[in-house]
């Protein structure tokens, strides 16, 4: 817990969102909860009207530390910009070496001794 509560990895975290949304892989329902988030920043409508400055602010800011929260290791993925590409699935089953001689020399252990 301590170390979402750090400010440098809250501004991470709010950086990766542009990352894990462009990111096909990430399933619909984590990308839907960002958008909502969003959609409810810009409402007029809120829980606590926005006139009671800072009060009003206090739902918006509650929203999207649990947005945060919610998806920390999803976003801690992007930290560093796109999420490295993992090609485990697109080589799968596939021969990507071709033409290719080699030649496996084994040497006894017995005559090296």
């Amino acid at each position: 817990m301590y170390q979402f509560i750090g400010y440098n990895v809250i501004l991470k975290r709010i950086k990766a969102i542009k990352f894990m949304m462009k990111d096909k892989s990430v399933p619909f329902r984590k990308k839907l909860l960002i958008a909502l988030g969003i959609i409810y920043l810009f409402l007029p409508i809120d829980l606590i009207p926005p006139v009671l400055f800072p009060i009003g602010w206090i739902d918006d800011l509650l929203l999207w530390i649990w947005i945060l929260w919610h998806l920390k290791d999803e976003l801690d993925k992007y930290w560093l910009g796109e999420k490295a590409e993992d090609l485990s699935k697109k080589y799968k089953d596939k021969d990507i070496i071709n033409d290719a001689t080699y030649e496996v020399n084994v040497q006894d252990n017995e005559e090296s001794d």
